[in-house]
């Protein structure tokens, strides 16, 4: 008895340390054949992405001297866009006009998403394709269609006059940062309404169904459960909207006018007429940083506020 023990003992260690081995190589094995699948998507975004990004990065450390570039490393593009007050304002007028593009989109899409995820019971799959079906068109073709709209002789001014409320057609609608809001707005809301629709979705009814019989209103009942445990969403539409209209300079360069130009349209003339490639560089790198920065600070404030009502 004491012999079959021993032997079973000192079998043991060997036994595990044999498993441990192999679940380890099956480990690796396994996330090598993960890594492998991934290769074609890997390698897409190292050459798309990531090889571009260091091209710009590097670049931005050139300097030119008209038609040819002056490869010996120097911040002196940086320093030009910290000094630069034309810089700083544009970066700044980016940064105002991509957040109240945010803000309003959530505004707006929060709504028709809640009506879908809670009042809609039947063939929701059909109410959110009605609800995207105006952007599969093409991007210029909304924003033309703005610009009709807001245009001098446009729809509303026209209608306004029609009806006598206005004597003169109103000249602030185009050519405006508000034109620009309009327009991005409503080319990113559908962007919008599918995070939101999602977590509010994800919502356990249940919750709702007990605060009701605790005595809790609509209202409050949509200001303690539906809007806290929403708020992932909303900030994940908030942050998909922020970071690519900061970038735009299509519709600031159709609708904004000179009061509605963006930092992108200033890179776009860099690259451009002003043929100053390192200095358009580094303008697109410290709009990249700037723009991971806010979006850092966004993140973290949004989530220290989710613990706080949650």
């Amino acid at each position: 008895m004491t012999d079959n023990t021993a032997t079973l003992r000192s079998t043991l260690p060997r036994s595990t340390k044999s498993g441990g081995w192999l679940s380890s190589l099956l480990m690796r094995f396994e996330a090598l054949r993960g890594y492998l699948l991934l290769s074609p998507t890997l390698l897409i975004m190292i050459i798309g992405i990531c090889v571009p990004l260091f091209i710009l990065v590097g670049m931005s450390l050139w300097t030119q001297h008209g038609f040819e570039f002056d490869k010996s490393l120097t911040l002196a593009n940086y320093f030009n866009v910290a000094e630069q007050p034309i810089y700083k304002a544009l970066l700044a007028r980016s940064i105002l006009i991509s957040g109240g593009c945010a803000l309003a989109t959530v505004i707006l899409s929060y709504p028709m998403a809640y009506f879908v995820a809670f009042h809609v019971h039947r063939h929701k799959m059909v109410w959110i394709i009605l609800m995207t079906l105006p952007f599969w068109t093409s991007y210029l073709l909304r924003v033309f269609s703005w610009k009709i709209i807001l245009g001098y002789n446009g729809v509303i001014n026209s209608g306004l006059i029609g009806m006598g409320l206005i004597d003169q057609p109103l000249e602030f609608l185009l050519y405006s940062p508000l034109a620009v809001v309009i327009t991005l707005t409503h080319a990113w809301s559908a962007f919008a309404i599918l995070p939101i629709y999602v977590s509010l979705e994800k919502i356990d009814r249940s919750l709702l169904e007990a605060a009701t019989d605790l005595g809790d209103g609509p209202v409050r009942r949509f200001f303690r459960i539906t809007f806290p445990m929403s708020l992932p969403g909303v900030i994940a539409a908030a942050l998909i909207i922020f970071i690519p209209t900061v970038g735009d300079y299509i519709t600031p360069t159709l609708l904004g006018g000179p009061d509605g130009i963006m930092l992108a349209n200033l890179i776009s003339a860099q690259f451009g007429k002003v043929n100053d490639w390192p200095m358009g560089a580094a303008l697109a790198i410290a709009l990249m940083v700037t723009v991971a920065l806010f979006s850092v600070v966004f993140v973290i404030i949004s989530r220290k506020v989710t613990e706080r009502i949650t």
